[in-house]
């Protein structure tokens, strides 16, 4: 409860939650003796999917070749902590009340967004371990994120680019949002990952062309599929690995993890075997994960329960995709936020789900009620009916015999499922 109260104090030290601009960050940062500039083997990640696979997947891989790792990423599903990673260990309640109430004490009477305040906070921290790797996931866009605010980096992994908080943009198309992940970039290494189409693929590539950076391109200087065998095959420049099954599902990861090891194996001391056993230990919550036991698991019988945060179009086609491969009815319960694309979301599963639940997420100001969601659906024929709370949900899914529900929608609904079970 204490962590929980600071940072609900430090949530009213600026008017918005989100205010794109350097200024504060750069201030703070001032205040706090310029960490940024101290630190080493900076690995930046932006995109609008992927990041999160990216990032755990490039860690699980340089740990497994004896490379220790500080990780930053955003948003978390259960607790502030979840976002700093030192040492390859979750920092504790208290190392991190400890933080963010120095923060608040070196910010004075200036004003900083929490992102704002937790990014600069992870940066100091990152200074006791100067040895390590630091991964650093953006959080909205990049340019003027506050991860955007190193002189140097080892690299940047470029994840899966679609349309998303176009709110924050003038030009609201795909070419904007492209713009604000790529024009501040470091010149260093670029690693682009797979894109939903050539055509993506290729305004990424024109957008970086004055980057001076080495730039790998997924499909052009590495690559990864599934053969007839099932055998999971990746090239590089490098040779050919024969790859075990990843410990996360569905298929899009398959493109996600060739990103991570293209770059591990370019720019770090990685072996075959590092990558091979790597893969099989990422530890990734909240994205296409599978529910095997507690309270929630109970609840639906010998049904199965997996649990994924995607919340725009990009993350709803990889899920309806896995949904194909399926050998069992799926059933799906959704919540999301205001301002997501809702009907668009949805609509990726029209004809391959059985049923769609809508379902408030509780303790969110920002979220659509469930009467909301239904009216902004019209058109869609789907069966759609609505749940009161997530236990009842799950029950009446209980009803049915192998099959699968899924929660999807907004990471902070699967929080609230994950705080269930």
């Amino acid at each position: 409860m204490k962590l929980q109260n600071l940072v609900a104090r430090l949530e009213k030290r600026h008017k918005k939650k989100i205010d794109l601009s350097l200024d504060r960050t750069f201030n703070l940062l001032k205040k706090l003796g310029n960490p940024q500039n101290k630190l080493k083997n900076i690995v930046t990640i932006v995109g609008t999917n992927s990041k999160a696979s990216m990032a755990y997947g490039l860690k699980s891989i340089l740990n497994e070749a004896g490379y220790k790792c500080n990780l930053y990423t955003s948003p978390h599903l259960q607790s502030y902590t979840e976002r700093f990673i030192f040492n390859d260990k979750e920092i504790s309640n208290k190392n991190l009340f400890d933080l963010l109430s120095d923060i608040e004490k070196f910010l004075g009477d200036d004003q900083a967004t929490i992102f704002e305040m937790l990014t600069c906070g992870f940066i100091k921290y990152a200074e006791n371990f100067q040895n390590n790797i630091n991964i650093i996931e953006a959080g909205l866009f990049h340019q003027f994120d506050s991860t955007n605010v190193f002189k140097e980096n080892l690299l940047t992994l470029i994840g899966y680019i679609h349309l998303d908080h176009l709110a924050w943009l003038d030009n609201k198309t795909i070419d904007g949002i492209i713009h604000e992940k790529t024009t501040k970039l470091l010149n260093s290494n670029i690693f682009v990952n797979q894109q939903e189409n050539k055509e993506i693929s290729l305004k990424i590539e024109n957008a970086l062309i004055n980057n001076s950076s080495k730039k790998y391109i997924f499909g052009k200087d590495f690559n990864i599929h599934r053969a007839e065998n099932n055998f999971i095959q990746y090239q590089d420049q490098l040779g050919e690995i024969i790859l075990p099954e990843p410990n996360i599902l569905g298929d899009h990861q398959l493109g996600n993890l060739s990103t991570a090891i293209a770059a591990s194996r370019k720019l770090f001391n990685v072996k075959d075997d590092h990558v091979k056993k790597g893969i099989t230990k990422i530890e990734l919550k909240g994205r296409l994960q599978e529910i095997k036991s507690g309270k929630l698991k109970n609840l639906i019988g010998q049904n199965r329960l997996i649990i994924d945060g995607g919340h725009n179009i990009g993350a709803s086609k990889a899920i309806a995709n896995w949904i194909k491969n399926q050998n069992q009815d799926v059933h799906i319960i959704v919540g999301m936020m205001k301002d997501k694309t809702h009907k668009e979301f949805i609509n990726s599963f029209k004809d391959i789900v059985k049923s769609i639940q809508l379902i408030d997420i509780p303790n969110q100001e920002g979220a659509l009620s469930k009467e909301q969601f239904k009216s902004k659906l019209n058109g869609i024929n789907v069966n759609i009916s609505l749940a009161n709370n997530i236990e009842e949900s799950i029950k009446s899914l209980s009803n049915y015999q192998n099959s699968i529900g899924i929660f999807t929608g907004s990471l902070y609904l699967i929080g609230e499922v994950l705080n269930l079970n």
